[in-house]
Formats: C-alpha cells, sequence, structure tokens
C-alpha cells in the first residue's frame, strides 16, 4: 500500500448497510502502471467509490464491471491498457498495463475475513490477505512473506497463481527532541511516508512556531511513549544528547518491537550510553539495536544533511533489515 486507505474499512461498512460492495485490487502491472500492485478500490452497489487502482484512467470500467460481478456474485480478473496518452494525463511518461480482481463481499470475499482483516489494520498488525485464483482459496496470515512485508510489496508468489496482499500499518516516527535536525527531519520523514510525532517535554523547544502543524508532546520521553506504544513499523529517533531524556526512551525501546533505534551523538558519547544501558542490565545484543551515532556516514554537516543521513538509514534497515 502507498498509503494506509480505507477500501477494507469502506467495502465492510458498505456491504454490512446493505448496499453492496465490491474490492477492486491491481494484482499485476507492466510498463509504467499508474498504481503499485496491491492498491485498491472499493465500489459499493449504489455507485459510491474510495480509493484507486489506476490514477482515474480507467476506474470507470472497473465501476461498471463491479456493478456485473456484484449482480452475479463471482470474481473477475479485468486487464486494461493504459495508453501513453492517458498515461501522460495522470502524470507519466508513458503508459503500461494493470490486471484487476474484483472480490464481491460476502458472494467471495467472506465477511468474515474482511472483518478480521480489518481488526488486524486497526490493531496495527501487519497481516497477508492470500488469494488462489485458481481455486479460489482466501485466507490471512502474519508468518512468511517476510520479504514482501518489510518491503510493503503484494504479488504473485512465485510460479503461481497465488496472490499475497500486503496490508502493513502507516510508517510513524517518534523523534524526542525537537531540535534543529529534527526541524529538518520532520518534513522529509512525512514525504517518505511516515507520520511524525515529536516529544520533547521542553515547551520552547517544542512549539508551534517551531514545527507548524506537527504533533507535539509534552511529556516526558517515556511517559509519551508508554502512551504511543511501539511496534515493528515505527521508528525511534532520539536527538537530545541529555540522558535524562533519551535513556528513558531507550529503556523502553530495546524491549519493545520497533524497527529502527537511532540516538544522535559522538563514539564517544554512544561509548557512555552503552556502558549505562548495560549498568541498567540490558544485553548486549538489546544494546546492538541502537543506531549510534545515528544516520549513515554520508560526510553529513549540518541539520538538513544529517536529516537526509538518518532517514537513508532509516530506510535500509526498514528495507533491508539491517
Amino acid at each position: 500500500m502507498d498509503r494506509f486507505d480505507r477500501c477494507p474499512e469502506t467495502a465492510l461498512d458498505w456491504h454490512r448497510a446493505g448496499k453492496g460492495a465490491v474490492l477492486a485490487t491491481v494484482i499485476e502491472t507492466w510498463g509504467s502502471a499508474p498504481r503499485r500492485v496491491g492498491s485498491q478500490l472499493a465500489i459499493s452497489g449504489v455507485g459510491e467509490i474510495e480509493g484507486s487502482v489506476s490514477g482515474g484512467c480507467v476506474e470507470g470500467a472497473v465501476v461498471v464491471e463491479a456493478m456485473d460481478a456484484l449482480e452475479d456474485g463471482a470474481p473477475r480478473e479485468l486487464e486494461f491498457g493504459v495508453s501513453d496518452q492517458d498515461a501522460f494525463a495522470v502524470g507519466l511518461a508513458c503508459g503500461g498495463t494493470i490486471r484487476v480482481l474484483l472480490e464481491p463481499v460476502g458472494a467471495v470475499l467472506p465477511e468474515a475475513i474482511l472483518d478480521q482483516l480489518v481488526k488486524f489494520r486497526a490493531a496495527r498488525q501487519p497481516v497477508a490477505y492470500v488469494v488462489d485464483l485458481d481455486t479460489q482459496t482466501r485466507s490471512l496470515v502474519t508468518d512468511g512473506h517476510a520479504s514482501a512485508f518489510r518491503m510493503d510489496r503484494s504479488g504473485f508468489v512465485e510460479d503461481s497463481r497465488r496472490f499475497v496482499a500486503i496490508h502493513n500499518p502507516p510508517l510513524r516516527l517518534i523523534i524526542v527532541g525537537a531540535v534543529h535536525i529534527a526541524q529538518a527531519l520532520v518534513p522529509m520523514a512525512r514525504i517518505a511516508g511516515y507520520d511524525p510525532t515529536l516529544i520533547d517535554p521542553r515547551e520552547a523547544f517544542g512549539s508551534d512556531s517551531r514545527f507548524p502543524g506537527e504533533t507535539i508532546l509534552h511529556d516526558w520521553p517515556d511517559e509519551a511513549i508508554s502512551h504511543l506504544g511501539l511496534d515493528s513499523r515505527t521508528a525511534l529517533v532520539l536527538l537530545t544528547h541529555d540522558p535524562k531524556l533519551d535513556d528513558p526512551a531507550l529503556e523502553q525501546a530495546l524491549r519493545a518491537s520497533c524497527f529502527y533505534i537511532g540516538a544522535l551523538g559522538s563514539k564517544r558519547t554512544h561509548a557512555k550510553r552503552v556502558e549505562r544501558l548495560t549498568a541498567a542490565g540490558f544485553s548486549e545484543g538489546e544494546i546492538a539495536q541502537i543506531h549510534g551515532p545515528i544516520g549513515l556516514d554520508i560526510g553529513a554537516s549540518g541539520p538538513a544533511e544529517i536529516a537526509v543521513s538518518v532517514l537513508a538509514e532509516m530506510t535500509r534497515v526498514l528495507r533491508q533489515g539491517a
């Protein structure tokens, strides 16, 4: 998914309201397709839509086919060629081809499975929806498909007609320390798809004037993090240099499941941090989760370049696992 859209939730609501609903999913693309594999469009029986499978090129045709699928209660696989002219209209240099799977809710996609999928998403738990297009069997799985989960990449299992739709929670970034680096990192991270939250009990640092429109918590970091929670789609970045602020947050993060922990500071500062955490009872393996000094070594100079190095390291860990 490009973003945490609400197509499954909306389709379930429409179905339960008696309107009827179809979920359309991009299952394969060739060329410069407007939307990536896994993108969805929800269509109600009265013609309401949410989401997109093509950026506007073929939605009308998909809606017509969805109405027919809803009437006959059967799945459909559609293939569309997006012309160069249509592709240009949605911001692409050239066209491509997409395949779309239509699944009427209830008749094809069981309500119980869709309900469970919605619950997984609400709980921020990664889950894969697996459909075998030959046998028309459907299931939800949380194990396996490690590479697909890590890369946010839906698609067919090799040499099969088994399609795996990855439903990952949206990425979050929790930043402790509303400093100059954070002023550069927050907008960069938002562009990259993260939902950022700033934590700093020092209101002069974490002010609306310095971070307009952003979520800022003025609690102590350990209290704020306990409230926010940490999970496998959350990155934690510590920028204060102050052990009173950083260490309580670190102690929670090291025993949680966030995919990235980064702490600002020199090698000497990090060595002292390791000493403190060791004395607090953390193992070498737990402490090794911390990326410190923070960021990829690109010779960064100044807050903006340091922010670039941090976001780059977060991306490497997210996609490569190290």
